[in-house]
């Protein structure tokens, strides 16, 4: 079975750099420019995603497998085999939808943190995420 994930949060390349400075950056009270982090909110999302798409993919490999084999008429061919196969189908589209609910929630929380973040400022993010 394949799935259309959302975007995944990107994580930190290498060679990135933060913003550009402009004439509206931030300025601290003492007149310096204010220097920007990658946002921990924001790689916190990042290791989310990465943490929990291997078990997800684990689990559809398990049903698909399960779910050829109880196609196969060289496993069983009896009444019960129909059902177990109905039965597989609705595991696998519980599965599809609850990765679509996990993923889209933390594809959706990324697209509203910012990357990047003043120095010492607390990391701003949309709203309260309990991953």
């Amino acid at each position: 079975m394949s799935y259309a994930d959302p975007p995944a949060p990107m994580a930190l390349q290498p060679g990135e750099n933060p913003p550009t400075p402009s004439g509206t950056d931030l300025i601290t009270p003492g007149g310096q420019a204010t220097t920007w982090v990658f946002n921990p909110e924001y790689q916190r999302l990042v290791d989310l995603w990465v943490k929990v798409t291997p078990p997800l993919d684990q689990l559809s490999r398990a049903l698909d497998k399960a779910y050829q084999m109880a196609r196969s008429r060289d496993v069983w061919d009896a009444p019960v085999a129909k059902r177990y196969v109905e039965d597989l189908v609705e595991w696998r589209n519980r599965l599809a939808l609850y990765r679509q609910s996990v993923l889209t929630a933390i594809s959706d929380h990324a697209a509203d943190t910012p990357r990047w973040v003043p120095g010492k400022a607390a990391a701003p993010h949309a709203f309260p995420f309990s991953g």
